[in-house]
């Protein structure tokens, strides 16, 4: 018979055995490679749609075949071209070999007229009758392509361009490295990224071109752009819509280019995070003119949105210490046009008081930041202490780049406070208050380099702070303090992360006796030693009724560890450990442990956590509850 007829009535055999009966796929195993190329695999077999489903014979036939070609294609982007792919199907414990690449090819006729006869003879039988098929696919890699060849370049003006020229060294895969697909078209999209985002919008491909040869195993690239001549920043208009509420000149002062100077694109992000910062406006969208480009001078548009002048915030609030209370705020994002900014917010408790006012300039020259001048009183009324303090701060922040900002400050401080605990022995002797006023300059530096700063998995934070003061200048007592704290956060695959904390704070004087409780140091609580009471940790003193207050230290040391793992939902859960102390001379160190509940909430991940200390059997349970990123 010949060949064309005896695959035709194969056909039409397995066109009625796959009407007549169905096949159950039980699985797919893939064997002998790692897990990145068996994923890239399994998501390219059309059998992986079929895992656990019913499918006609002549289906399951079809995608046997088809499973050597995906498996193959699949192979190709991480370089391996030449795999012995052998598939094989086992059911009722007796396994076939389907398709295996290192045989001699098939007559594909023959091929078909086999699997014909396999149904005649019942192999595709129905599901209820059989057991379920079960397919191995093993993959033999085989040696990889390997890059021969790389011809690499720019022509034109970008040729001398050092910053092209570092990323045409960084070009990846190198000469003698496997031809992996996904790295070659990575560092092709960052070259021409790179081009445009310099200026070079003319660029384009004059040479483009990957030769594989399987017999050698060896790819040859040749990739050459053109980049055309480059373009300069031309003229840039502010266009505030529906209204401008802050003068345009004042908002070109962020512009830190000339007109005609080489265009880049990173000159333009810059603008849009300063713009951002100000929080003038809701929506910035920033619009290189390219088509409307003379003589090479690209016009920028800057099209601002005005956001909602006034800010109101309320909320309610409980501590142990303070009590029940309600909070609330003003914010007004620009008080005139020429960006001014003001603040009035409330936090009233039954025993803790503060109210801030706050007024804010806009600095637009050396760095992006503010003039700032505050007040705050402060009222705290608690079963161990009596404090009332008023404090006026002029600082000048400054953004030093995208990470690190500085503030520099003078402070005047008026305190009045007295501990409860004096007056228990003679209920009827007047409080015992004592006063301090101190005027001392401070540095704070702020360092934040986070993948997310709502949810970060890499990177750290620092805070840094110094301070001090002159006896006869200003100040009651001649004093010195630093104080830092950092986290640094890892990721440990895509649901769970590792959270490292400290603090060290010092102080340098001979009379903490006369310092405020404000610029003392304290230890305890949220933030620090979780399984204590806020501020509990450090020197203490014992009343008449054998209660103990903290009086704050002239130094503080405290660490953390925690582990946070997430479901595949928005839901986690955590393990502590925390430990460290407020102290004068040498620390006595307690330590807290506790487990918590996560949940990663629009706004940050919100926090509840039970610790308990260590250190005493008799130690009670703590409760903290926290929301929002602790950078």
């Amino acid at each position: 018979m010949h060949p064309a007829s005896r695959a035709a009535i194969a056909v039409f055999l397995l066109s009625i055995g796959g009407l007549a009966h169905a096949v159950k796929v039980s699985s797919v195993e893939i064997r002998g490679l790692d897990e990145e190329l068996e994923d890239n695999v399994r998501t390219a077999l059309s059998l992986g749609g079929a895992i656990g489903s019913d499918v006609t014979a002549r289906r399951l036939g079809y995608m046997l075949r088809a499973a050597g070609d995906e498996t193959r294609e699949a192979l190709e982007p991480f370089g391996y071209y030449s795999p012995r792919i052998v598939v094989e199907r086992e059911r009722d414990g007796a396994r076939r070999v389907v398709l295996d690449t290192a045989a001699p090819p098939e007559d594909e006729a023959e091929s078909v007229a086999t699997v014909a006869r396999e149904v005649r003879a019942g192999d595709g039988a129905g599901a209820d009758s059989r057991g379920p098929v079960a397919v191995v696919i093993t993959v033999e890699p085989g040696e990889p392509v390997r890059v021969r060849r790389a011809d690499i370049a720019i022509l034109g003006e970008g040729h001398d361009d050092r910053y092209l020229e570092e990323e045409l060294d960084a070009f990846l895969p190198r000469e003698g490295s496997i031809f992996h697909h996904p790295t070659y078209e990575s560092s092709k999209t960052r070259i021409s990224r790179r081009l445009a985002e310099r200026g070079y919008f003319d660029a384009d491909f004059s040479a483009r071109r990957v030769e594989v040869t399987r017999a050698d195993h060896a790819a040859d690239i040749e990739l050459v752009w053109t980049s055309g001549a480059r373009y300069d920043m031309g003229a840039t208009r502010f266009l505030q819509q529906p209204r401008g509420v802050v003068r345009n000149d004042l908002l070109e002062r962020l512009m830190y280019w000339n007109e005609g100077d080489y265009y880049h694109q990173g000159r333009l992000d810059r603008l849009r995070t300063s713009l951002a910062r100000l929080d003038y406006f809701s929506r910035i969208d920033i619009q290189p003119r390219i088509e409307e480009a003379v003589d090479g001078a690209v016009p920028v548009d800057v099209v601002l949105t005005p956001a909602k002048r006034d800010v109101y915030t309320a909320g309610l609030s409980y501590g142990t210490d303070s009590g029940p209370g309600v909070r609330l705020g003003l914010e007004r994002r620009y008080v005139n046009d020429r960006g001014h900014k003001a603040l009035a917010q409330l936090d009233y408790a039954r025993k803790r008081k503060t109210l801030t006012l706050q007024y804010r300039i806009p600095a637009f020259l050396w760095l992006d930041g503010w003039y700032t001048a505050s007040l705050q009183a402060a009222d705290e009324q608690t079963d161990y202490i009596d404090t009332r303090r008023v404090e006026f701060v002029a600082s000048r922040s400054g953004q030093y780049n995208r990470n690190l900002n500085l503030v520099a400050a003078v402070h005047a401080l008026r305190e009045r406070w007295a501990y409860e605990y004096e007056d228990d022995n003679d209920p009827g002797t007047p409080a015992l208050y004592r006063y301090a006023t101190f005027t001392y300059p401070s540095l704070r530096a702020s360092y934040v380099d986070l993948d997310d700063p709502l949810f970060p998995r890499s990177g750290y934070s620092g805070h840094l702070l110094l301070r001090g003061g002159a006896e006869g200048l200003g100040s009651e007592a001649s004093f010195a303090q630093v104080h830092a704290r950092g986290h640094w956060y890892l990721g440990f695959g895509d649901l769970d992360r590792l959270i490292l904390r400290g603090e060290f704070g010092q102080t340098s004087t001979s009379a903490l006796v006369d310092m405020p409780p404000s610029l003392r140091f304290y230890a305890g609580g949220d933030g620090s030693v979780r399984g204590y009471e806020w501020r509990e940790v450090g020197p203490r003193v014992v009343d008449a009724d054998d209660d103990s207050f903290a009086l704050g230290a002239r130094h503080v040391f405290t660490a953390s560890a925690e582990y946070e793992h997430y479901f595949r939902g928005s839901w986690g859960v955590a393990a502590f450990v925390d430990a460290g102390s407020a102290y004068d001379s040498s620390p006595d160190i307690r330590t807290g442990v506790g487990i918590g509940l996560r949940w990663r909430s629009p706004v940050g991940p919100l926090r509840l956590d039970i610790a308990r200390g260590l250190d005493d059997p008799d130690s009670p349970f703590t409760l903290h509850l926290n929301i929002g990123a602790d950078l």
